[in-house]
């Protein structure tokens, strides 16, 4: 009889251990989710920026059409990226879309910005400058956001990776997390600089 007790008593620890390993992968990924809806203000409040500021270019440059249009086209695709990645925030391929179109955007809007050079009344437009500011101070919350989230996915990777964690991960199919990266096209070489003479 003792020995049925001291086996139910190790079945009871093992289920509770089990138990509590899979209610702490379930909060891992819900830390997830919970930080890429920070990203998804963020990156909504981009989305809506920019028809505006292509709105108040627009008079300004009109034989820009086709960057103009990229632009636009950018906006979209990364706004339907969005929408997919808010789907399922730990869906690894619908985040690497995200960054991929996010990174495309970017590109457009640095060049629409590069090409605004050109036209002085429109960079002394206090709407285009207000615009800029406003895109600026997005950019920076997204980046601050991007990095809570991907802080979120390696805390919940490492947690769905390490033993004895991954063999529960795997029976109840815990997919790892993506971090989320955002690169431009346009890579920015960093400047040599030289004190020699």
């Amino acid at each position: 009889m003792l020995s049925f007790l001291i086996f139910l008593a190790v079945i009871a620890a093992a289920v509770f251990w089990a138990i509590g390993i899979y209610n702490g992968l379930i909060n891992g990924r819900n830390r997830v989710k919970n930080a890429f809806a920070q990203i998804d203000v963020q990156l909504t409040r981009r989305h809506d920026l920019i028809p505006n500021l292509v709105e108040a270019v627009k008079g300004y440059m009109k034989h820009e059409r086709e960057t103009l249009d990229a632009v636009i086209s950018a906006r979209n695709a990364a706004s339907s990226s969005l929408d997919a990645a808010k789907a399922d925030p730990s869906n690894a391929q619908a985040i690497k879309e995200l960054g991929a179109s996010e990174g495309a955007l970017t590109s457009a809007l640095g060049r629409l910005f590069a090409l605004s050079e050109a036209y002085p009344d429109l960079k002394a437009n206090q709407n285009m400058m207000q615009f800029q500011e406003e895109l600026a101070s997005t950019e920076n919350k997204v980046a601050f956001s991007r990095q809570a989230f991907n802080d979120s996915v390696l805390a919940y990777n490492n947690s769905a990776q390490n033993f004895p964690n991954n063999i529960i991960a795997g029976m109840f199919s815990f997919e790892l997390a993506s971090f989320l990266e955002i690169d431009s096209e346009d890579k920015r070489e960093v400047p040599e600089v030289s004190f020699t003479g």
